[in-house]
């Protein structure tokens, strides 16, 4: 590897960044999950780590979800949680991550038996320590299981009343087609008056309408994925007219054949257009990489620094922290951009 590549390789790592699309059930590595099973006496249909590691080659986005909704019941006890969130933090702690805000899908815990208190115990606690640790800031959101029962989301969201402060926000995830996002308004509605901000996926294998769908009847402030709105010129320009920022997931869209090559993907397009692009990993264990992975492989198809420098910079912005901790990534992010100087102007 020359001096270039090695350049842009710690530029990259070292580029303070916000997650803002990661599903904290997603990082869980096979290595973890065996361990884990192990630790609460679960068998797992797999004779070993090799033959687990075969299972993670999907056709597509529900082939993925058979495969994340089993191991999730490797997860029993708020130590295992805590366990998961560390071992996340302490990946990304060298990728610059420097603030995440972390889905988890507790309606799956709950059908497996467990209380949701347990769950968040447990990855309160994994954040708590990884901000002691290595200084990175995070909140949580609740996600809706969207292919599962609305009254288990109304039940779960009754639960966690009590815990308003423990959350920063209510998303929607799982197959979205089939499912729009206004079947969810009443959810939305009430997290909006528990204080918590809203978020939805929308426009990743369902059309460019489910985001316009998330904006008008869920009032979302991000759309997770959103790559389809692509195809609608006019919410295109909405979402730049509204500031409404785009999580992508270059590799997940990749491995789940959303795009046939990462050059399809329309990032650069929707970014010329004054869409606010950022990136980020969504479920790294099964699908390639964590976030330092996906901006190295939009720099692998052409994408300059100083473009993934505008993303990271935009997934600041675009993160739910307070003023005064965004001032301070953004004056770190200054400091590093005088440090890569003449890396940015080439």
């Amino acid at each position: 590897m020359n001096s270039t590549a090695l350049n842009m390789q710690t530029a990259i790592e070292t580029l303070p960044k916000s997650e803002l699309h990661l599903h904290i059930e997603g990082s869980l590595e096979p290595e973890l999950a065996l361990e884990l099973a192990d630790r609460n006496g679960i068998t797992l249909p797999y004779r070993d780590l090799d033959d687990l590691r075969k299972q993670y080659r999907f056709t597509n986005l529900q082939s993925f979800l058979d495969l994340y909704y089993e191991l999730m019941g490797v997860l029993k006890t708020s130590d295992d949680f805590r366990d998961l969130a560390l071992a996340y933090f302490g990946k990304v702690s060298a990728q610059g991550v420097r603030h995440a805000e972390i889905f988890f899908d507790p309606q799956v815990h709950v059908a497996n038996g467990l209380d949701v208190n347990i769950v968040m115990d447990g990855l309160l606690e994994g954040m708590k320590d990884a901000k002691a640790r290595y200084g990175i800031t995070s909140g949580l959101i609740l996600s809706i299981v969207r292919d599962m029962p609305i009254d288990t989301a109304q039940s779960v969201l009754d639960s966690v009343r009590h815990r308003t402060d423990d959350i920063l926000g209510i998303g929607l995830d799982s197959a979205e087609v089939g499912y729009p996002p206004h079947l969810f308004a009443r959810q939305f509605q009430e997290a909006k008056t528990l204080g918590w901000h809203c978020v939805a996926h929308a426009g990743e294998e369902g059309p460019a309408a489910y985001v316009i769908d998330a904006l008008d009847t869920l009032h979302a402030e991000r759309i997770d994925h959103g790559i389809h709105s692509v195809t609608d010129a006019m919410l295109l320009k909405r979402l730049a007219s509204e500031r409404i920022p785009l999580t992508t997931c270059p590799l997940s869209n990749r491995r789940l054949q959303v795009v046939n090559s990462l050059e399809e993907l329309p990032l650069r397009n929707m970014m010329e257009q004054g869409v606010l692009i950022n990136v980020n990993s969504d479920d790294p264990a099964y699908f390639g990489g964590y976030i330092a992975d996906n901006y190295k492989a939009l720099a692998g198809i052409g994408f300059t620094l100083s473009e993934l420098t505008i993303m990271a910079e935009n997934s600041i912005n675009a993160s739910f922290i307070n003023a005064v901790r965004r001032d301070a990534l953004l004056k770190e992010l200054a400091s590093w951009k005088s440090r890569f100087a003449a890396l940015l102007k080439a």
